[in-house]
């Protein structure tokens, strides 16, 4: 299949070529190296002409200031017209001169008559699926194209290596599906068109070739033969150092768009999040729940505790803040009569950055009817097996260095018990369960004989709980939830954390709840949802009232609330309202997929799993 001529020349390529020109361009597809136009070749500007006695290969690495004395040779190689060798490697000095030096070729190419940024390229074959087609070459042999494709194969990708022998050059390509090579022969190639691409072709430019033949080198390298090369995109910027990459890891998150070209782990931490997502849809698609969207924007932060952010609405002259949580409005559609509800989108919380927290985030809230939380757990088992299937090829997956059984059944235990194992207290007993003052001075002595970092952390959190509940989750949070490496479900929270669950229904003071732990996180929240709007509406004054005393406990001399304290808890009254018209009995589950995406690709930071997360500028 031959390549088609350039469909239409852009701006860029207009100036200074005259309407004549741009009358040629028109209707045309990219021009293969060493094809006349008009009788031209291409030449480059500013020293780069040298360029084509050699290999234009060279990367760049910003952050690494090339020394004095290499800048010196390389000024006066440049002067020269390229070194001694014929000129291995792009002529600056600085990354200004290099991308000057290609937006030259860039010129060089229009004036030759080819677009350096083409509309189009006829693509036949992914780099993946032309290694999958001749995986039974011998080293050392060559096949037409034909045989197995039925024509020419034509492949495109952005050139990650440049390496010329000779009248023979290797340039390896890569596409979203991995590299391949081609195998450029000096005499495959068009008249002039193994000099130009010595010339104008540099590493980070997107090409594409058509391809008669394809070979295993004497290496066993599968290659496929150009008969033409086309410069589809022009590549201005360098890459990083091929070897080096991008090493800051901050860096990193910011050129996410670099990243991604140098990184093929990212690339695969990425896909893999998209499958996790896709498969959570259809599993909750195939067992009828519905997909929805609810307000991002909203007149009151509710459905859990946490510091929104807050903006302002111009044409309506209020404040609004964006969601902290689905949960509410989820609600509302099922006392509306959708029964099997879901939303899957982004949590805005503004709240402190780690290695497992973002303030935009992403989580899956669902909500069925005629079920609780042992429905519940049953489902976030199968949407885990599913996605680790999916992703892993498996139920068993290694996340930093420590393999993790999802098959399931998970353990299950309460967090009372859990608690107790871990300091010898029984807080669901008469003496602890009705005496606060108690509560606090005997979870104090137990985080000081743990004498941990942690446990010293949290002592004035639990010496001034507002609640034996409070009590019972700070010990949790200190002394149990860094040993829950295997997935635990923890059940039956104290009322006072747990506002929108509904009573256990045989253990005074719990709820139906449980988090699911894994690895030492919370991957998952779910309740058998409380359907009183008289008990809903006491709960969420209980949580208002709360949020004040803790919030004054933090207060300084000077009477400043610490900053992470410091918003104010709303009451929800259309909720309530929705709640007084009759919710039918219904189980909530919410997952953060962030988490679950660091899980099964073994990600340290939730940073690597999201695409561009929040960088202080």
């Amino acid at each position: 299949m031959l390549a088609r001529r350039l469909l239409a020349s852009s701006s860029a390529a207009a100036e200074g070529c005259g309407k004549r020109r741009r009358q040629a361009f028109a209707g045309r597809a990219p021009r293969p190296l060493g094809h006349p136009w008009a009788g031209r070749r291409c030449t480059t500007t500013a020293g780069a002409s040298a360029e084509a006695q050699g290999v234009a290969e060279a990367s760049v690495d910003d952050n690494k200031p090339k020394s004095d004395g290499k800048k010196k040779k390389q000024q006066q190689q440049k002067k020269q017209g390229g070194n001694k060798k014929g000129g291995g490697r792009e002529t600056g000095s600085s990354l200004e001169e290099l991308m000057q030096i290609r937006m030259d070729k860039a010129d060089a190419l229009r004036e030759a008559g080819q677009n350096p940024y083409a509309y189009t390229f006829p693509r036949t074959h992914s780099c993946a699926e032309l290694q999958g087609l001749y995986t039974d070459l011998e080293p050392g042999t060559e096949k037409a194209a034909s045989e197995k494709a039925g024509g020419d194969i034509c492949v495109a990708g952005r050139l990650m290596a440049k390496r010329v022998m000779g009248k023979l050059a290797f340039l390896r390509i890569q596409d979203p599906s991995g590299p391949v090579q081609l195998y450029v022969d000096k005499k495959a190639l068009p008249e002039g068109g193994f000099a130009e691409m010595k010339a104008m072709v540099d590493v980070g430019d997107i090409v594409g070739a058509r391809c008669p033949s394809v070979r295993r080198t004497d290496k066993g390298e599968l290659s496929a033969v150009p008969a033409e090369l086309s410069i589809l995109t022009k590549s201005i910027r360098p890459l990083p150092d091929k070897w080096a990459g991008l090493t800051d890891v901050e860096q990193r998150y910011r050129q996410r768009y670099v990243d991604l070209i140098m990184s093929p782990e990212s690339r695969n931490t990425l896909v893999a999040r998209s499958r996790i997502v896709s498969g959570i849809r259809r599993l909750l698609d195939a067992r009828d729940f519905l997909e929805v969207e609810t307000p991002t924007l909203q007149q009151e932060a509710g459905g859990a505790d946490a510091r929104p952010f807050v903006t302002y609405h111009n044409a309506l002259g209020q404040d609004f803040t964006l969601r902290i949580a689905t949960e509410l409005h989820l609600k509302r559609l099922v006392v509306g009569g959708i029964e099997r509800v879901y939303e899957l989108g982004r949590i805005f919380r503004n709240e402190g950055i780690s290695t497992r927290h973002n303030p935009e985030f992403t989580s899956i809230e669902v909500y069925q009817a005629y079920a609780d939380y042992n429905d519940m757990m049953d489902l976030t088992e199968d949407l885990i097996r599913d996605a680790a299937q999916s992703v892993c090829g498996g139920h068993k997956v290694t996340y930093d260095g420590v393999e993790i059984d999802l098959e399931g059944p998970f353990r299950r235990a309460s967090m009372h018990d859990l608690v107790q194992e871990a300091t010898g207290l029984d807080f669901m007993s008469d003496e602890l369960r009705s005496d606060l003052e108690a509560a606090r001075a005997a979870g104090a002595e137990a985080l000081k004989k743990a004498d941990s970092d942690g446990a010293m952390a949290s002592l004035g959190a639990v010496s001034g709980a507002p609640s034996v509940g409070h009590v019972v989750n700070e010990l949790f949070e200190a002394l149990v939830e860094d040993s829950l490496v295997q997935p635990t479900f923890v059940t039956d929270h104290p009322v006072e954390v747990s506002p929108l669950a509904k009573p256990h229904r045989s253990k005074p003071g719990c709820v139906e709840r449980f988090e699911l732990f894994v690895t030492a996180r919370e991957l998952a929240n779910a309740f058998s949802e409380l359907t009183d709007p008289v008990e809903q509406r006491r709960r969420l004054e209980a949580q208002i009232e709360s949020h004040r005393a803790r919030a004054a406990a933090t207060k300084d001399k000077e009477g400043n609330v610490d900053v992470e304290m410091d918003y104010e808890v709303k009451l929800d009254e259309d909720f309530l309202r929705a709640l007084e018209h009759g919710m039918p009995p219904t189980a909530g589950l919410g997952i953060g997929v962030d988490r679950l995406v660091m899980l099964l690709t073994d990600s340290p930071s939730i940073r690597d799993v999201i695409a561009f997360p929040l960088l202080k500028s």
